[in-house]
């Protein structure tokens, strides 16, 4: 039999699955704080030039006589000589009468507004003025490396496994993150963090798979989508460790600190029943699928082997690029690494915009992580009643407008809208974040098992694109500056929001059929020709109820 009908015998949500996908879901709270630790730990503070010759000098030092050494915050009534310019001192000689000579140097020391973090990364090591690019290209280096880890390690688990990959990258991270928290300079903490992007968001792809691989159709949504909520949960984490905690080091440790336990999942969680299958190991297959049926109380009575190669065809080797070379699963696969790459530049990027957007840091940080609870639960409605396809799009595009909107709050409303346009950053934030819930259920079912880590990784890889790309048009506002260059970044965001969602029209449907396994099976996904196709009628008044139960 296929292996979703098995799951039909043994319970496609019970007991076991509810276990094991609540344990998978802990590692969506650590890939939360690997994730977005970087806007808390590499966050440039508010600085100026160090007053040369005032020894202890602090930014809390806003005292008129100092006017004719750098312009500091002074009242009006005591306006500095020189134009203020926090990456020069300005060396003045001046006569009674205030006139002189005056010489503009670069300073080599700053001192830090601490209103906010005590100590960050970027505050330790003056990562600002000439040397500002390189907060940027550290966040870059990240994605980069979960970019190389979710292609890398991805195509790894469809090769040795889930759990022996997963447990591997458990290895790698616990040991990284731990030596990220003490990196002497820019250079140490890039390469650890290539590292801990790589194997920390390759854990996260995997338990996504092994999440999904255990539960049949009928229930795929409620594990597909729910899981980054929990990811939500890391955000509230991290708001919760930088409002504490204000320095970068200790954020850091506490968010290796949760990367222990997963070194024990190698005795916690099964390998996937799903790809043994497909590697023709159908024994032990077969033993797991017996003991989901034991612990959800559905055994199969009198079957030692539900699967042997009698009665399974065992499915052609694949490799990750056998999908473009047919023009369908092409063009499929194109859509679907574009759509990626766009969601997660918008949520990550509308997320760093945020402390431009003004108001309190961890307060816009923390309502930015509160949207996506209800974001996401709303999805899970409407991937059941609309599908995989029009949710995405309704989602991309809500999104997309909402920040697209954002120029005339900004450009036409002035301070007084203010509220509004924060109003309309996070709408655009909670489209994101529901797009990305979604983006993840549809690609998981689009790609047929025999590459589906692959595929899957290789998607998030693509998106990392989109990530390394966040950091640099979230800051191109200062560049561009005045209150165009507030709006810029968000209006960027909400076009290709917008494009993305109209090219996912493309897509087909996956909404209550079969898995593919194979290259033939993805070929044919969608059409009536399609072998796995099935159509549920649903009672939506008994659904909501059941659903109910499940949440």
């Amino acid at each position: 039999m296929r292996f979703d009908d098995a799951l039909k015998l043994v319970g496609e949500f019970g007991l076991y699955q509810k276990r094991l996908y609540l344990i998978l879901c802990i590692v969506a709270i650590s890939n939360a704080l690997f994730m977005m630790g970087h806007i808390f730990y590499l966050y440039t503070p508010d600085h100026r030039c160090k007053i040369p010759g005032l020894e202890n000098d602090t930014w809390e030092i806003q005292s008129p006589e100092h006017a004719h050494l750098i312009n500091i915050t002074i009242p009006p009534s005591n306006l500095p000589l020189f134009e203020y310019d926090r990456c020069h001192v300005i060396d003045i000689r001046t006569s009674g009468n205030h006139s002189g000579t005056s010489e503009v140097k670069k300073c080599n020391e700053w001192v830090y507004d601490s209103s906010v973090f005590y100590v960050t990364f970027t505050s330790k090591h003056n990562l600002v003025c000439g040397d500002k690019w390189k907060t940027s290209m550290i966040q870059a280096v990240y994605f980069f490396g979960v970019l190389c880890g979710d292609l890398g390690f991805g195509m790894l688990a469809d090769v040795i496994g889930r759990r022996t990959t997963f447990t591997l990258c458990a290895v790698i991270l616990t040991g990284v993150s731990f030596g990220a928290s003490f990196a002497p300079d820019v250079i140490s903490l890039a390469i650890l963090e290539f590292m801990s992007g790589a194997a920390m968001h390759a854990a996260f792809i995997i338990a996504c798979i092994l999440s999904i691989e255990f539960v049949g159709p009928s229930k795929r949504v409620f594990v597909g989508v729910p899981i980054h909520m929990f990811f939500a949960t890391g955000i509230v984490v991290l708001s919760g460790f930088g409002y504490f905690f204000r320095n970068h080091q200790y954020v850091q440790i506490g968010t290796a600190c949760t990367c222990i336990i997963y070194m024990f999942y190698w005795w916690i969680i099964p390998e996937s029943a799903r790809w043994l299958v497909t590697q023709g190991k159908y024994k032990e297959a077969s033993d797991i699928v017996q003991n989901i049926g034991k612990v959800n109380k559905k055994p199969i009575e009198g079957e030692d082997t539900i699967f042997d190669e009698k009665t399974l065809e065992l499915p052609k080797g694949a490799q990750l690029w056998h999908l473009f070379q047919h023009r369908v699963l092409c063009v499929r696969t194109l859509i679907i690494f574009f759509n990626w790459m766009i969601v997660s530049m918008m949520y990550y990027g509308v997320t760093m915009h945020a402390r431009y957007l003004g108001g309190n840091f961890f307060l816009n940080f923390f309502i930015m992580a509160v949207v996506e609870y209800p974001a996401n639960s709303s999805t899970i409605y409407f991937l059941e009643r609309f599908g995989r396809k029009k949710t995405h799009c309704a989602c991309m595009f809500v999104g997309g407008i909402a920040c697209l909107l954002t120029i005339f709050t900004v450009l036409y409303g002035g301070a007084e809208w203010e509220p509004a346009t924060i109003t309309l950053a996070v709408i655009g934030k909670m489209g994101s974040a529901a797009a990305f819930g979604v983006i993840y259920t549809f690609s998981e079912e689009l790609f047929p098992t025999v590459v589906r880590n692959g595929g899957l990784g290789a998607s998030s890889s693509v998106a990392r694109i989109g990530g390394m790309l966040a950091p640099y048009v979230a800051k191109s506002g200062e560049e561009i500056g005045g209150d165009f260059g507030k709006a810029f970044p968000l209006v960027v965001f909400g076009a290709v929001s917008i494009l993305a969602g109209c090219l996912a029209l493309v897509l087909p449907e996956t909404l209550h059929r079969k898995l593919p396994e194979t290259i033939e099976d993805a070929k044919i996904f969608g059409s009536e020709e399609h072998p796995l196709y099935e159509t549920v009628e649903i009672d939506y008044k008994d659904k909501e109820e059941e659903n109910g139960k499940l949440l």
